[in-house]
Protein backbone atom coordinates (compact mmCIF):
# COMPACT_ATOMS: atom_id res chain seq x y z
CA UNK A 1 0.00 0.00 0.00
CA UNK A 2 2.89 2.15 1.14
CA UNK A 3 4.50 1.62 -2.51
CA UNK A 4 1.53 2.30 -4.26
CA UNK A 5 1.23 5.38 -2.73
CA UNK A 6 4.65 6.76 -3.64
CA UNK A 7 4.27 5.97 -7.44
CA UNK A 8 1.25 8.04 -7.48
CA UNK A 9 2.91 10.57 -5.84
CA UNK A 10 5.72 10.26 -8.86
CA UNK A 11 3.54 10.77 -11.78
CA UNK A 12 1.56 13.50 -10.74
CA UNK A 13 4.79 15.16 -9.94
CA UNK A 14 6.53 14.45 -13.43
CA UNK A 15 3.21 15.74 -15.32
CA UNK A 16 3.25 18.82 -13.61
CA UNK A 17 6.71 19.54 -14.68
CA UNK A 18 6.01 18.73 -18.11
CA UNK A 19 3.42 20.74 -17.83
CA UNK A 20 5.49 23.54 -16.68
CA UNK A 21 8.14 23.04 -18.93
CA UNK A 22 5.88 23.17 -22.13
CA UNK A 23 4.06 25.95 -20.98
CA UNK A 24 7.53 27.89 -20.82
CA UNK A 25 8.54 26.62 -24.22
CA UNK A 26 5.13 27.80 -25.69
CA UNK A 27 5.88 31.42 -23.79
CA UNK A 28 9.27 31.66 -25.20
CA UNK A 29 8.47 30.71 -28.60
CA UNK A 30 5.65 33.32 -29.06
CA UNK A 31 7.77 36.11 -27.15
CA UNK A 32 10.35 35.27 -29.65
CA UNK A 33 7.98 35.98 -32.87
CA UNK A 34 6.76 38.80 -31.52
CA UNK A 35 9.78 40.82 -30.86
CA UNK A 36 10.43 39.01 -34.31
CA UNK A 37 7.82 40.69 -35.77
CA UNK A 38 8.60 44.01 -34.49
CA UNK A 39 12.21 43.90 -35.35
CA UNK A 40 11.35 43.12 -38.91
CA UNK A 41 9.11 45.76 -38.86
CA UNK A 42 11.30 48.31 -37.15
CA UNK A 43 14.06 47.55 -39.66
CA UNK A 44 12.38 48.10 -42.74
CA UNK A 45 11.05 51.43 -41.46
CA UNK A 46 15.06 52.16 -40.71
CA UNK A 47 15.60 50.59 -44.40
CA UNK A 48 13.45 53.27 -46.20
CA UNK A 49 15.64 56.11 -44.34
CA UNK A 50 18.22 57.47 -46.77
CA UNK A 51 20.54 60.36 -46.09
CA UNK A 52 18.42 64.08 -45.90
CA UNK A 53 15.71 62.27 -45.05
CA UNK A 54 13.71 63.93 -41.66
CA UNK A 55 14.11 61.42 -38.91
CA UNK A 56 9.85 61.22 -37.47
CA UNK A 57 11.36 60.33 -34.14
CA UNK A 58 13.59 63.62 -33.82
CA UNK A 59 12.33 65.97 -36.61
CA UNK A 60 15.78 66.49 -37.76
CA UNK A 61 17.38 66.43 -41.20
CA UNK A 62 19.66 62.93 -40.97
CA UNK A 63 22.76 64.13 -42.72
CA UNK A 64 24.89 60.32 -43.04
CA UNK A 65 25.09 57.16 -40.39
CA UNK A 66 28.26 56.82 -39.31
CA UNK A 67 30.22 54.25 -36.11
CA UNK A 68 30.67 56.46 -33.10
CA UNK A 69 34.14 54.14 -33.06
CA UNK A 70 34.87 54.79 -36.22
CA UNK A 71 33.65 58.53 -37.05
CA UNK A 72 35.87 59.19 -40.04
CA UNK A 73 33.40 56.95 -42.57
CA UNK A 74 30.09 57.89 -43.35
CA UNK A 75 26.63 55.60 -44.52
CA UNK A 76 24.10 56.56 -46.71
CA UNK A 77 21.61 54.28 -45.34
CA UNK A 78 21.65 52.77 -41.93
CA UNK A 79 22.80 49.19 -40.86
CA UNK A 80 24.98 47.30 -38.57
CA UNK A 81 28.63 48.47 -38.48
CA UNK A 82 30.79 46.63 -40.41
CA UNK A 83 33.76 47.60 -37.64
CA UNK A 84 31.74 46.49 -34.02
CA UNK A 85 28.79 44.45 -33.21
CA UNK A 86 26.33 47.48 -33.22
CA UNK A 87 23.99 49.55 -35.80
CA UNK A 88 24.97 52.48 -37.13
CA UNK A 89 24.19 55.99 -35.47
CA UNK A 90 22.82 58.90 -37.60
CA UNK A 91 24.35 62.32 -37.71
CA UNK A 92 22.00 65.59 -37.60
CA UNK A 93 21.74 68.65 -39.44
CA UNK A 94 22.09 70.85 -36.43
CA UNK A 95 25.04 68.44 -34.57
CA UNK A 96 27.73 70.49 -35.14
CA UNK A 97 29.13 68.77 -37.52
CA UNK A 98 29.91 71.59 -40.18
CA UNK A 99 32.62 71.29 -42.47
CA UNK A 100 36.25 72.34 -40.32
CA UNK A 101 34.19 73.06 -37.14
CA UNK A 102 33.33 71.83 -34.01
CA UNK A 103 30.44 72.35 -31.69
CA UNK A 104 31.35 71.77 -27.93
CA UNK A 105 28.62 72.26 -24.90
CA UNK A 106 28.72 75.25 -22.94
CA UNK A 107 29.53 72.70 -19.80
CA UNK A 108 32.34 71.01 -21.13
CA UNK A 109 33.82 74.26 -22.60
CA UNK A 110 34.29 74.81 -18.84
CA UNK A 111 35.77 71.53 -18.14
CA UNK A 112 38.12 71.90 -20.80
CA UNK A 113 39.16 75.29 -19.79
CA UNK A 114 38.77 77.03 -22.98
CA UNK A 115 38.92 81.05 -22.30
CA UNK A 116 38.33 83.49 -25.38
CA UNK A 117 39.84 86.84 -25.94
CA UNK A 118 38.63 89.23 -28.48
CA UNK A 119 40.79 90.34 -32.02
CA UNK A 120 41.74 94.15 -30.96
CA UNK A 121 43.55 97.19 -32.87
CA UNK A 122 46.94 97.76 -31.12
CA UNK A 123 50.18 98.07 -31.20
CA UNK A 124 52.96 95.53 -30.80
CA UNK A 125 55.98 97.08 -29.71
CA UNK A 126 58.98 94.52 -29.95
CA UNK A 127 61.28 94.63 -27.12
CA UNK A 128 65.16 94.73 -28.25
CA UNK A 129 67.46 94.18 -25.73
CA UNK A 130 71.22 93.95 -26.61
CA UNK A 131 74.56 93.53 -24.06
CA UNK A 132 77.55 95.91 -25.32
CA UNK A 133 80.77 97.94 -23.82
CA UNK A 134 81.02 101.18 -22.35
CA UNK A 135 83.81 102.86 -24.24
CA UNK A 136 85.02 106.37 -24.61
CA UNK A 137 83.50 108.70 -26.86
CA UNK A 138 85.74 109.51 -29.56
CA UNK A 139 83.96 112.84 -30.65
CA UNK A 140 84.80 113.81 -27.08
CA UNK A 141 89.03 113.85 -27.30
CA UNK A 142 91.15 116.74 -26.40
CA UNK A 143 94.48 116.48 -27.67
CA UNK A 144 97.55 118.97 -25.45
CA UNK A 145 101.05 119.49 -27.44
CA UNK A 146 104.13 121.32 -27.70
CA UNK A 147 104.10 124.40 -29.49
CA UNK A 148 107.57 125.21 -29.79
CA UNK A 149 110.75 123.15 -28.61
CA UNK A 150 111.73 122.93 -25.15
CA UNK A 151 111.94 120.85 -22.04
CA UNK A 152 109.30 119.65 -19.28
CA UNK A 153 110.31 120.83 -16.20
CA UNK A 154 107.20 120.02 -13.98
CA UNK A 155 104.10 117.61 -14.17
CA UNK A 156 101.13 118.53 -12.21
CA UNK A 157 99.65 115.54 -13.52
CA UNK A 158 101.60 112.78 -12.99
CA UNK A 159 99.58 109.49 -13.99
CA UNK A 160 97.53 107.74 -16.63
CA UNK A 161 93.68 108.07 -15.90
CA UNK A 162 94.02 110.77 -13.76
CA UNK A 163 91.14 112.64 -13.56
CA UNK A 164 91.53 116.45 -14.76
CA UNK A 165 89.34 119.35 -14.57
CA UNK A 166 88.68 121.81 -17.35
CA UNK A 167 91.47 124.56 -16.43
CA UNK A 168 93.57 122.50 -13.89
CA UNK A 169 97.82 122.78 -14.73
CA UNK A 170 99.41 119.88 -16.73
CA UNK A 171 102.95 120.26 -17.17
CA UNK A 172 105.31 123.24 -17.32
CA UNK A 173 107.64 124.06 -19.97
CA UNK A 174 110.84 126.07 -20.08
CA UNK A 175 110.85 127.21 -23.62
CA UNK A 176 114.09 128.67 -25.15
CA UNK A 177 112.76 129.86 -28.31
CA UNK A 178 110.28 131.89 -26.91
CA UNK A 179 112.88 134.42 -24.77
CA UNK A 180 114.21 135.59 -28.21
CA UNK A 181 111.11 136.70 -29.49
CA UNK A 182 109.63 138.23 -26.22
CA UNK A 183 112.71 140.12 -25.54
CA UNK A 184 112.42 141.25 -29.43
CA UNK A 185 108.87 142.75 -28.53
CA UNK A 186 109.93 144.15 -25.04
CA UNK A 187 112.90 145.96 -26.46
CA UNK A 188 110.24 147.63 -29.39
CA UNK A 189 108.13 148.73 -27.09
CA UNK A 190 110.59 150.70 -25.23
CA UNK A 191 111.96 152.73 -27.73
CA UNK A 192 109.49 155.79 -28.27
CA UNK A 193 107.99 157.26 -31.44
CA UNK A 194 104.97 156.10 -33.63
CA UNK A 195 107.48 155.04 -36.26
CA UNK A 196 107.72 152.16 -34.10
CA UNK A 197 104.29 150.83 -34.04
CA UNK A 198 105.17 148.58 -37.19
CA UNK A 199 107.88 147.03 -35.55
CA UNK A 200 106.23 146.36 -32.27
CA UNK A 201 103.07 144.45 -34.60
CA UNK A 202 105.76 142.45 -36.08
CA UNK A 203 107.79 141.61 -32.75
CA UNK A 204 104.36 140.74 -31.70
CA UNK A 205 103.72 138.39 -35.28
CA UNK A 206 107.29 136.65 -33.96
CA UNK A 207 106.18 135.78 -30.67
CA UNK A 208 102.76 133.99 -32.39
CA UNK A 209 104.78 132.07 -35.19
CA UNK A 210 107.05 131.06 -32.06
CA UNK A 211 103.91 129.41 -30.51
CA UNK A 212 102.76 131.36 -28.11
CA UNK A 213 98.70 131.90 -27.84
CA UNK A 214 97.35 135.51 -27.09
CA UNK A 215 97.01 134.65 -23.34
CA UNK A 216 100.54 134.42 -23.01
CA UNK A 217 101.36 137.88 -25.32
CA UNK A 218 99.13 139.95 -23.14
CA UNK A 219 100.48 138.36 -19.81
CA UNK A 220 103.97 139.62 -21.85
CA UNK A 221 102.76 143.02 -22.19
CA UNK A 222 101.20 143.30 -19.13
CA UNK A 223 104.42 143.02 -16.83
CA UNK A 224 106.93 143.97 -19.34
CA UNK A 225 108.94 140.78 -18.26
CA UNK A 226 110.34 137.96 -20.37
CA UNK A 227 107.80 134.26 -19.88
CA UNK A 228 110.22 131.78 -20.69
CA UNK A 229 108.30 128.83 -19.33
CA UNK A 230 105.21 127.76 -20.40
CA UNK A 231 102.22 126.11 -18.43
CA UNK A 232 99.59 124.23 -20.27
CA UNK A 233 95.93 123.68 -19.08
CA UNK A 234 93.68 121.16 -19.19
CA UNK A 235 91.07 122.01 -22.43
CA UNK A 236 88.14 120.10 -21.09
CA UNK A 237 87.05 118.01 -18.04
CA UNK A 238 87.60 114.17 -18.20
CA UNK A 239 90.49 111.78 -17.99
CA UNK A 240 94.37 111.75 -19.04
CA UNK A 241 93.71 108.86 -21.15
CA UNK A 242 96.96 109.21 -22.60
CA UNK A 243 100.28 110.76 -20.91
CA UNK A 244 103.36 111.13 -23.18
CA UNK A 245 105.55 113.42 -21.11
CA UNK A 246 107.84 113.04 -17.91
CA UNK A 247 109.95 115.23 -15.79
CA UNK A 248 113.32 116.39 -17.68
CA UNK A 249 112.61 115.19 -21.20
CA UNK A 250 113.14 117.22 -24.26
CA UNK A 251 110.37 117.79 -26.01
CA UNK A 252 110.21 118.70 -30.24
CA UNK A 253 107.34 121.23 -31.28
CA UNK A 254 104.35 119.31 -32.29
CA UNK A 255 105.15 116.43 -29.96
CA UNK A 256 101.43 114.82 -27.87
CA UNK A 257 102.03 115.56 -24.31
CA UNK A 258 98.46 114.30 -23.23
CA UNK A 259 95.35 112.89 -24.43
CA UNK A 260 92.16 114.06 -22.37
CA UNK A 261 88.91 111.81 -22.51
CA UNK A 262 85.60 113.16 -21.80
CA UNK A 263 82.67 111.98 -19.80
CA UNK A 264 79.81 113.77 -20.26
CA UNK A 265 78.89 111.23 -22.86
CA UNK A 266 80.19 107.61 -23.12
CA UNK A 267 79.53 105.50 -26.17
CA UNK A 268 77.96 101.47 -25.58
CA UNK A 269 78.88 99.18 -28.75
CA UNK A 270 75.90 97.19 -28.60
CA UNK A 271 75.75 93.64 -30.32
CA UNK A 272 72.20 93.93 -32.16
CA UNK A 273 70.82 90.50 -33.41
CA UNK A 274 70.44 90.00 -37.08
CA UNK A 275 67.07 88.94 -37.45
CA UNK A 276 66.29 92.31 -34.62
CA UNK A 277 68.60 94.76 -37.05
CA UNK A 278 66.24 95.66 -38.75
CA UNK A 279 64.01 97.42 -35.41
CA UNK A 280 67.08 99.25 -34.59
CA UNK A 281 66.88 102.70 -36.22
CA UNK A 282 69.80 105.55 -36.35
CA UNK A 283 68.16 108.24 -33.74
CA UNK A 284 66.19 105.65 -31.58
CA UNK A 285 65.50 106.79 -28.12
CA UNK A 286 67.20 104.04 -25.88
CA UNK A 287 67.23 102.87 -22.19
CA UNK A 288 70.67 101.54 -20.64
CA UNK A 289 71.31 99.83 -17.62
CA UNK A 290 74.57 98.46 -16.03
CA UNK A 291 75.02 95.73 -13.01
CA UNK A 292 77.43 97.70 -11.31
CA UNK A 293 75.46 100.34 -11.07
CA UNK A 294 71.97 99.01 -9.59
CA UNK A 295 68.73 100.99 -10.04
CA UNK A 296 70.42 103.41 -12.21
CA UNK A 297 68.78 104.04 -15.78
CA UNK A 298 70.77 106.04 -18.60
CA UNK A 299 69.29 107.79 -21.95
CA UNK A 300 70.75 108.21 -24.74
CA UNK A 301 69.80 107.42 -28.63
CA UNK A 302 71.55 105.42 -31.29
CA UNK A 303 74.56 107.23 -32.95
CA UNK A 304 75.31 104.75 -35.37
CA UNK A 305 74.63 101.12 -37.18
CA UNK A 306 78.66 100.15 -37.74
CA UNK A 307 78.46 98.55 -41.54
CA UNK A 308 79.60 95.09 -40.30
CA UNK A 309 77.93 91.53 -39.65
CA UNK A 310 80.48 89.29 -37.19
CA UNK A 311 80.57 86.30 -38.94
CA UNK A 312 80.57 84.09 -35.58
CA UNK A 313 77.93 85.53 -33.08
CA UNK A 314 75.51 86.74 -36.33
CA UNK A 315 75.33 90.25 -34.60
CA UNK A 316 75.47 93.90 -35.87
CA UNK A 317 77.26 96.30 -33.46
CA UNK A 318 75.03 99.16 -32.86
CA UNK A 319 76.51 102.45 -31.11
CA UNK A 320 74.73 103.60 -28.36
CA UNK A 321 75.07 107.14 -26.89
CA UNK A 322 74.53 107.58 -23.81
CA UNK A 323 74.53 110.73 -21.33
CA UNK A 324 76.71 110.04 -18.32
CA UNK A 325 76.11 112.52 -15.88
CA UNK A 326 78.49 112.09 -12.91
CA UNK A 327 81.17 110.36 -15.05
CA UNK A 328 79.33 107.26 -12.82
CA UNK A 329 79.42 105.01 -16.44
CA UNK A 330 83.22 103.71 -16.51
CA UNK A 331 84.85 102.37 -20.10
CA UNK A 332 85.27 98.90 -19.78
CA UNK A 333 81.60 98.29 -17.91
CA UNK A 334 78.78 95.84 -19.57
CA UNK A 335 75.74 97.96 -20.33
CA UNK A 336 71.95 95.61 -21.12
CA UNK A 337 70.80 98.49 -23.54
CA UNK A 338 66.93 98.11 -24.53
CA UNK A 339 65.88 99.92 -27.94
CA UNK A 340 62.61 101.18 -28.40
CA UNK A 341 61.68 101.24 -32.12
CA UNK A 342 58.74 103.33 -33.23
CA UNK A 343 55.26 102.11 -32.08
CA UNK A 344 52.96 100.44 -35.48
CA UNK A 345 50.04 101.87 -34.54
CA UNK A 346 46.48 100.56 -36.32
CA UNK A 347 46.91 96.46 -36.66
CA UNK A 348 44.74 93.90 -35.46
CA UNK A 349 46.42 91.52 -32.67
CA UNK A 350 45.58 88.69 -30.49
CA UNK A 351 47.24 86.95 -27.61
CA UNK A 352 50.31 85.10 -28.71
CA UNK A 353 48.88 81.66 -26.88
CA UNK A 354 45.60 81.82 -29.21
CA UNK A 355 48.37 81.43 -32.49
CA UNK A 356 48.75 77.51 -33.02
CA UNK A 357 51.88 76.98 -35.27
CA UNK A 358 51.96 74.63 -37.24
CA UNK A 359 55.22 74.78 -38.96
CA UNK A 360 53.98 75.55 -42.30
CA UNK A 361 50.85 77.63 -41.50
CA UNK A 362 49.49 79.58 -38.28
CA UNK A 363 46.00 78.74 -37.04
CA UNK A 364 43.71 80.43 -34.89
CA UNK A 365 40.44 79.01 -33.46
CA UNK A 366 37.62 81.67 -33.79
CA UNK A 367 34.59 81.22 -31.75
CA UNK A 368 31.01 81.25 -33.54
CA UNK A 369 27.87 81.83 -31.82
CA UNK A 370 26.27 78.63 -30.17
CA UNK A 371 29.34 77.55 -29.34
CA UNK A 372 31.15 76.26 -32.07
CA UNK A 373 34.39 76.67 -33.48
CA UNK A 374 36.19 76.64 -36.78
CA UNK A 375 39.63 76.80 -37.36
CA UNK A 376 41.06 80.02 -39.13
CA UNK A 377 44.36 80.36 -41.29
CA UNK A 378 45.84 83.74 -40.50
CA UNK A 379 49.26 85.37 -41.33
CA UNK A 380 50.99 86.47 -38.85
CA UNK A 381 53.72 89.71 -38.30
CA UNK A 382 55.59 90.62 -34.81
CA UNK A 383 55.29 88.93 -31.69
CA UNK A 384 56.13 91.14 -28.29
CA UNK A 385 54.83 91.36 -25.11
CA UNK A 386 52.72 88.11 -25.18
CA UNK A 387 50.74 89.77 -28.35
CA UNK A 388 50.92 88.73 -31.80
CA UNK A 389 50.15 90.58 -35.15
CA UNK A 390 47.38 89.43 -37.59
CA UNK A 391 48.10 90.66 -40.48
CA UNK A 392 45.34 88.62 -42.63
CA UNK A 393 42.50 85.77 -42.00
CA UNK A 394 40.40 87.67 -39.02
CA UNK A 395 38.88 91.31 -38.40
CA UNK A 396 38.42 93.64 -35.21
CA UNK A 397 35.45 92.26 -32.75
CA UNK A 398 36.25 88.10 -33.28
CA UNK A 399 36.79 85.73 -30.30
CA UNK A 400 39.41 83.63 -31.18
CA UNK A 401 40.40 80.65 -28.39
CA UNK A 402 43.28 81.71 -26.24
CA UNK A 403 43.11 78.47 -23.83
CA UNK A 404 41.87 74.86 -24.60
CA UNK A 405 42.28 75.28 -28.35
CA UNK A 406 44.54 72.36 -29.09
CA UNK A 407 41.89 70.31 -27.71
CA UNK A 408 39.44 72.15 -30.17
CA UNK A 409 41.68 71.78 -32.90
CA UNK A 410 42.09 68.44 -32.57
CA UNK A 411 38.38 67.32 -32.74
CA UNK A 412 38.08 70.32 -35.85
CA UNK A 413 40.93 68.62 -38.24
CA UNK A 414 38.55 65.21 -37.07
CA UNK A 415 35.69 66.43 -38.35
CA UNK A 416 37.70 68.25 -41.60
CA UNK A 417 38.58 65.18 -42.22
CA UNK A 418 35.43 63.30 -42.22
CA UNK A 419 33.80 65.59 -44.57
CA UNK A 420 36.86 65.07 -47.33
CA UNK A 421 36.38 61.50 -46.49
CA UNK A 422 32.66 61.84 -47.69
CA UNK A 423 33.52 64.08 -50.53
CA UNK A 424 35.08 61.07 -51.91
CA UNK A 425 31.62 59.41 -52.46
CA UNK A 426 29.78 57.40 -49.30
CA UNK A 427 30.05 54.18 -48.87
CA UNK A 428 27.97 51.09 -47.99
CA UNK A 429 28.23 49.41 -44.67
CA UNK A 430 29.34 46.34 -46.46
CA UNK A 431 32.35 48.58 -47.52
CA UNK A 432 35.43 48.69 -44.64
CA UNK A 433 37.39 52.15 -45.61
CA UNK A 434 41.43 52.61 -44.74
CA UNK A 435 41.11 54.83 -41.01
CA UNK A 436 43.17 58.15 -41.42
CA UNK A 437 46.27 58.32 -40.06
CA UNK A 438 45.99 61.15 -36.95
CA UNK A 439 49.55 62.79 -35.26
CA UNK A 440 49.56 61.48 -31.58
CA UNK A 441 49.36 65.12 -29.65
CA UNK A 442 51.09 65.92 -26.44
CA UNK A 443 52.12 68.77 -23.99
CA UNK A 444 55.13 69.37 -21.66
CA UNK A 445 58.08 71.08 -21.03
CA UNK A 446 61.27 71.74 -22.38
CA UNK A 447 64.86 70.45 -21.39
CA UNK A 448 67.24 71.50 -23.74
CA UNK A 449 67.11 72.71 -27.69
CA UNK A 450 69.60 72.25 -30.08
CA UNK A 451 68.07 74.45 -32.91
CA UNK A 452 70.85 73.51 -35.45
CA UNK A 453 70.99 69.93 -35.05
CA UNK A 454 66.58 69.91 -34.91
CA UNK A 455 66.41 68.18 -31.66
CA UNK A 456 64.55 68.71 -28.41
CA UNK A 457 64.81 67.35 -25.09
CA UNK A 458 61.41 67.04 -23.43
CA UNK A 459 59.84 66.27 -20.04
CA UNK A 460 56.22 65.79 -21.56
CA UNK A 461 53.12 64.69 -20.05
CA UNK A 462 51.35 61.11 -20.40
CA UNK A 463 50.38 60.59 -24.74
CA UNK A 464 47.15 58.57 -24.37
CA UNK A 465 46.97 58.17 -28.05
CA UNK A 466 50.63 55.52 -27.83
CA UNK A 467 49.65 54.39 -23.98
CA UNK A 468 53.03 56.36 -22.86
CA UNK A 469 53.46 57.72 -19.53
CA UNK A 470 54.83 60.62 -18.71
CA UNK A 471 58.53 60.61 -19.50
CA UNK A 472 61.53 62.56 -20.55
CA UNK A 473 62.59 61.86 -24.14
CA UNK A 474 64.35 63.42 -26.90
CA UNK A 475 62.95 63.69 -30.58
CA UNK A 476 63.84 65.15 -33.61
CA UNK A 477 62.25 67.98 -35.31
CA UNK A 478 61.20 68.12 -38.73
CA UNK A 479 61.47 71.57 -39.39
CA UNK A 480 64.12 73.11 -37.46
CA UNK A 481 62.86 76.59 -37.52
CA UNK A 482 59.86 75.69 -35.37
CA UNK A 483 63.04 75.32 -32.26
CA UNK A 484 63.98 78.89 -32.94
CA UNK A 485 61.04 80.46 -30.81
CA UNK A 486 61.35 77.78 -27.78
CA UNK A 487 64.17 78.11 -25.41
CA UNK A 488 64.25 75.71 -22.08
CA UNK A 489 62.09 76.23 -19.20
CA UNK A 490 59.58 76.64 -21.58
CA UNK A 491 55.58 74.77 -21.50
CA UNK A 492 55.29 73.00 -25.24
CA UNK A 493 52.45 71.79 -27.26
CA UNK A 494 53.55 69.19 -29.65
CA UNK A 495 52.41 66.91 -32.61
CA UNK A 496 54.22 63.67 -33.06
CA UNK A 497 54.19 61.56 -36.62
CA UNK A 498 51.51 58.98 -36.89
CA UNK A 499 54.11 56.21 -37.93
CA UNK A 500 57.70 55.91 -36.62
CA UNK A 501 60.40 56.13 -38.83
CA UNK A 502 62.75 53.81 -39.89
CA UNK A 503 64.40 53.55 -37.16
CA UNK A 504 61.67 53.26 -34.57
CA UNK A 505 61.46 57.14 -33.79
CA UNK A 506 58.49 58.98 -33.62
CA UNK A 507 59.74 62.77 -34.92
CA UNK A 508 58.07 66.01 -34.10
CA UNK A 509 56.00 67.12 -36.53
CA UNK A 510 54.81 70.81 -34.94
CA UNK A 511 55.79 72.40 -31.61
CA UNK A 512 55.23 75.67 -30.00
CA UNK A 513 55.06 77.74 -26.61
CA UNK A 514 51.86 77.28 -24.47
CA UNK A 515 50.27 73.37 -23.59
CA UNK A 516 48.96 74.48 -19.80
CA UNK A 517 50.78 73.88 -16.48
Amino acid sequence: MKRRTIAVALVVIGVTVAAGYGAYWFGMSRGMQIAGGHSAAGGASSAAQQAGDIDPATGKKILYWHDPMVPGQKFDKPGKSPFMDMQLVPVYEDSGGSAGGVSVDPRMQQSLGVRTAEVIKGAVEPVVEAVGNVAYNERDVALVQARSNGFVEKLYVRAQLDPVRKGQPLAELYVPDWVAAQEEYLSARRLAGTRMESIIEGARQRMRLAGMNEAQIRQVESTGKVQARLVTYAPIDGVVAELSAREGMTVMSGAPLFRINGLRTVWVNAEVRENEAAQVKVGNEVEARAAALPGKVFKGKVSAILPEVNAATRTLKARVELANPGGELKPGMFAIVNFTPAVRKEILVVPSEAVIQTGRRSVVIVAQVDGKFAPVEVQTGMEANGQTEIQKGLEAGQKVVASGQFLIDSEASLRASETRMGDQGSATPEQKPAAAAEAHKGTGKVLSVDAASGRVELEHDAIPSLQWPAMSMGFQAEDKSQLAAIKPGDRVAFELNPKPNKDGDFTLRSIRRGGGK
